[in-house]
């Protein structure tokens, strides 16, 4: 796997592509390093990856289950270190299916998508990142 990131402006503004999409993703940095609000920020970037990589696991198997999605969102909150550099302690998803879904089904294909086979849960839980997550079924 390789991306390449390409500076934008003469402030800290970023383009990152990567060969599975022609979709470019705009970075930014915070003001106090220059930022100008024209992009995300990387420690954003990796909930939002925490967030889709569990996402797309949990429809998967839901689909497997003949669960009937008809959408889903997902909220993703972090604790970060006082300390320099701030990582992540603590982080805390929230799960919304809409659907006719049985809670004790999405509950199992929760811990199997974010557990098991979420390769950015594992790789920050092997960090010592505390991670949690709730499901709401409407």
């Amino acid at each position: 796997m390789k991306i390449e990131i390409n500076r934008v402006n003469d402030a800290v503004h970023l383009e990152a592509v990567a060969p599975s999409s022609t979709v470019k993703v705009h970075i930014d940095g915070s003001p106090e390093i220059g930022g100008q609000g024209l992009g995300v920020r990387p420690m954003e970037l990796i909930l939002m990856a925490l967030g889709s990589c569990s996402s797309f696991d949990l429809i998967s198997i839901l689909k497997k289950q003949r669960q009937d999605i008809q959408d889903i969102s997902v909220s993703v909150e972090a604790d970060r270190t006082d300390a320099v550099p701030a990582v992540f302690t603590a982080i805390r998803m929230t799960f919304n299916l809409k659907g006719t879904i049985d809670p004790a089904k999405a509950e199992k294909a929760a811990e199997l998508a974010v557990k098991k086979y979420c390769s950015v849960h594992n790789m920050l839980a092997a960090g010592g990142v505390k991670i949690s997550y709730t499901i709401n079924i409407q």
